[in-house]
C-alpha cells in the first residue's frame, strides 16, 4: 500500500487555474490525481480496514472521517507541511463531503504536541452565547424545558461559530504551508462535484422533513423534492466561494465581512423559530487557549481538553478510577472488567452532570475532580460484586463551596475527530461539531449552521439550585468531545479521538484500555464492540460480539439495552513507527508514508 500511495502523491504539486479575490490571487491548487490512482490508495486503505489490520507507516500519517479528506491531508503532508496545515485541508473538505457532522459553521476541540518545543497545548473553539440570550431561551412561556428538536430547528440554537478562527489559530501557531493554498482540494470538489456517500444519503433521507424547512438548506439536500442519492454527483458552488474568500482573505472575513453579515440575516430571519445572534457577537468571538487535563495511567499520561468540554475531565476520572484493579488480568470477554468500566462511568457522569461547564463562568473543581484521594474514595465504591443500586455526585475539593443542581443537557452523536502526526513529530487530535446531525438545519454560503446552544441545561435551575451549564451570554456550552494525546516521557505515543455526543467518552475511554490493558493494536482497539454505560442502563453495540455479555450483565443488576453505536474513532499509535486505525463503523480511512 506505502508504495501506491508514495507514486500517487508524488503526482502532487501541479497546478490548476488560479482562483481570484477582490483582494488577492490565490496561489496554485494541486493537479487532481488520475481516478485510478486516487482509487487504488483509497481501495487498499478500505482494504487494511476491512480486513483489521492497522495501517503502518514511518514518515506521517493522517486518519479521518472520509477518503476525499484524508487524500487531501496527505497531499499536504507528502508535501512537507505540518499537522496543522493538514489539519486546515482535511476540515475544510470534511465540511463539503460530510456537511452533516462538522464545518465552518461549527466548533471543535485541539490538541497539539508541538515537537520542537515538546509542549502540549490545547485550543478551544467552541461556538459561544450570543450577547442577548437569556436563562430561559429553551423554555417554553409556561418555563417547561421545550422539545428537542422544537430548540434545535432554526435561528435559537445556533451559537457562533469558532471553527474558521480556530483553523487560522493552529496555523499561525504551527503552519508551514501557505495558508491560501491549503483550499485547493476543498474548493476543486466543491465546483467539480463529489460523488454522494451512502452514509450522508441515508441522513439526508431520515432527515428529510426538518431539512426541507430552510430554503437554501432543501434546495441543496432535497433538490426537486427529493433526498439526495448515493453516488449523486453533488456541487457546492456556494461553499467554493466562501473557501476562496477564506483562502485569500483569512477567517477574519467570516466574523466582519459580508459572510457574518449573511450568517446574522439568516439565524434573525428565521420566521419561526429565530435566533439573537448579531454581527458584535461574531466580532467578538475568539480562540481560547486552555490548560491541558492529564491524568495518570498505567504509567501514561491521558491528556485532552479541560473545561468547557467534560471529555478530557471525565475520560480521566474513569481511568483514574480503575487504577485499583487489573483490567489486564479480567481481560474484555468479562463481565467483570464491564462492572467495573461501567459503574466508574456512572460516577465520573454524576460529577459531570453536576460540576462542569464553561469555567470562565462557574468555578469548576478541576484539581478536585482528578485529586489522585478523591479518585481512590471513588474508586472504592467499586468494590462490591454486582452494579451500583444508584450513584450520585461526589464532594471533590474546591477552592471555595458552590451547590450547584444536576444538569439535564440533550447532546445527540453527530461531530467528527481527525489524528494527524506529520514528518516532523507533530501530532494533532482535534474533534469537530456542528452538534445534531444537519446542526440548525439553516445552510448559508454553502455551510450549515450549527445547533450548538443546545448543549447547554435547558433548565436554568432545579428547586432554585442554578445548573452550572446554563444558558448565559457569551458563554460556551460544556461539550462531550474529547481529543486526546497520551503521553509518555514527554512525548505523545497516542492521538485518539471520537464523535457521538455524550457516548463519546466511553468510546474514547474503552479505546484506551483496550490498547493499554488488553495489549491491542490501535485497529483492534477502535473496533472492539462498544459497551457504554453514562446513566445505569448499559448500551451495549448491536449485532456484534458486546450482545454475548447481555445475560451477565443484567445478573449483575444492570438495565441493558442493544443498540448502534456509532462512534467514529481515528486514531495514531507511535510507539513503533506509526500505526493508524480507521473506525469500520464509518466511512473513514488512513493514509501514511
Amino acid at each position: 500500500m506505502r508504495g501506491l500511495m508514495l507514486a500517487a502523491l508524488a503526482c502532487v504539486g501541479g497546478a490548476v487555474a488560479a482562483q481570484e479575490t477582490a483582494d488577492s490571487v490565490l496561489p496554485e491548487a494541486p493537479t487532481a490525481l488520475s481516478t485510478e490512482a486516487i482509487s487504488g490508495v483509497v481501495a487498499e486503505a478500505q482494504a487494511e480496514k476491512a480486513a483489521g489490520r492497522p495501517v503502518r507507516a514511518q514518515k506521517w500519517m493522517v486518519s479521518a472521517a472520509n477518503p476525499h479528506a484524508v487524500t487531501a491531508g496527505a497531499r499536504v503532508l507528502e508535501r512537507g507541511g505540518s499537522a496543522a496545515d493538514a489539519m486546515v485541508a482535511v476540515q475544510a473538505v470534511l465540511g463539503l463531503v460530510e456537511p452533516q457532522s462538522s464545518g465552518l459553521g461549527g466548533g471543535a476541540f485541539l490538541v497539539y504536541y508541538d515537537a520542537a518545543s515538546g509542549k502540549l497545548t490545547t485550543l478551544d473553539g467552541r461556538e459561544t452565547a450570543p450577547l442577548l440570550v437569556g436563562p430561559t431561551l429553551f423554555q417554553d412561556n409556561m418555563g417547561k424545558p421545550l422539545k428537542f428538536f422544537d430548540a434545535v430547528v432554526g435561528g435559537r440554537s445556533v451559537g457562533v461559530p469558532g471553527t474558521p478562527a480556530l483553523m487560522q489559530a493552529a496555523h499561525a501557531r504551527w503552519g508551514r504551508s501557505e495558508w491560501a493554498g491549503l483550499f485547493g482540494d476543498a474548493i476543486k470538489l466543491a465546483d467539480e462535484g463529489f460523488a454522494v456517500s451512502a452514509r450522508l444519503a441515508a441522513l439526508v433521507t431520515n432527515d428529510a422533513q426538518r431539512l426541507m424547512r430552510d430554503p437554501e438548506t432543501r434546495g441543496y439536500f432535497l433538490p426537486d423534492g427529493f433526498a439526495l442519492r448515493e453516488g449523486h454527483i453533488l456541487k457546492n458552488p456556494a461553499y467554493a466561494e466562501t473557501l476562496r474568500v477564506l483562502a485569500g482573505q483569512g477567517a477574519k472575513q467570516f466574523y466582519t465581512g459580508k459572510i457574518a453579515k449573511d450568517i446574522v440575516a439568516k439565524v434573525q430571519g428565521v420566521e419561526d423559530n429565530p435566533g439573537t445572534l448579531s454581527e458584535v457577537d461574531l466580532m467578538l468571538y475568539r480562540v481560547k487557549e486552555r490548560e491541558p487535563v492529564c491524568v495518570p495511567y498505567r504509567g501514561y499520561e491521558i491528556c485532552g481538553m479541560g473545561t468547557p468540554s467534560s471529555g478530557g475531565l471525565t475520560v480521566g476520572q474513569i481511568l483514574g478510577m480503575l487504577v485499583p484493579y487489573d483490567l489486564t488480568a479480567l481481560g474484555h470477554e468479562n463481565p467483570e472488567a464491564w462492572r467495573l468500566i461501567g459503574d466508574a462511568s456512572r460516577l465520573a457522569f454524576a460529577d459531570r452532570g453536576r460540576y462542569i461547564a464553561d469555567s470562565d463562568y462557574v468555578p469548576v473543581p478541576v484539581k478536585g475532580l482528578l485529586d489522585a484521594d478523591y479518585l481512590s474514595e471513588r474508586a472504592a465504591l467499586l468494590r462490591g460484586d454486582d452494579a451500583l443500586p444508584e450513584v450520585a455526585p461526589g464532594k471533590p475539593e474546591f477552592d471555595h463551596a458552590l451547590n450547584w443542581a444536576d444538569d439535564d443537557a440533550i447532546e445527540l452523536p453527530s461531530t467528527s475527530h481527525i489524528s494527524i502526526v506529520d514528518a516532523e513529530g507533530n501530532a494533532l487530535s482535534m474533534t469537530t461539531t456542528i452538534e445534531n446531525a444537519f446542526g440548525s438545519r439553516l445552510m448559508v454560503r454553502g455551510f450549515l449552521l450549527n445547533n450548538e446552544l443546545t448543549d447547554f441545561s435547558f433548565r436554568s435551575h432545579r428547586g432554585g439550585v442554578p445548573v452550572a451549564n446554563r444558558v448565559e451570554p457569551g458563554k460556551r456550552p460544556r461539550s462531550s468531545m474529547a481529543p486526546t494525546i497520551v503521553m509518555q516521557g514527554g512525548k505523545p505515543i497516542l492521538v485518539i479521538g471520537s464523535p457521538g455526543g455524550s457516548r463519546i467518552i466511553g468510546y474514547v475511554a474503552k479505546t484506551i484500555i483496550a490498547w493499554a490493558d488488553w495489549g491491542m493494536d490501535i485497529q483492534q482497539a477502535i473496533a472492539l464492540p462498544h459497551l457504554v454505560n453514562r446513566f445505569g442502563t448499559y448500551d451495549v453495540e448491536g449485532g456484534t460480539n458486546a450482545e454475548a455479555l447481555t445475560a451477565s450483565l443484567k445478573e449483575l443488576g444492570y438495565e441493558v439495552k442493544a443498540r448502534g453505536l456509532n462512534s467514529g474513532l481515528h486514531g495514531i499509535d507511535l510507539r513503533d513507527g506509526l500505526a493508524g486505525g480507521a473506525d469500520p463503523r464509518r466511512e473513514g480511512i488512513v493514509l501514511g508514508q
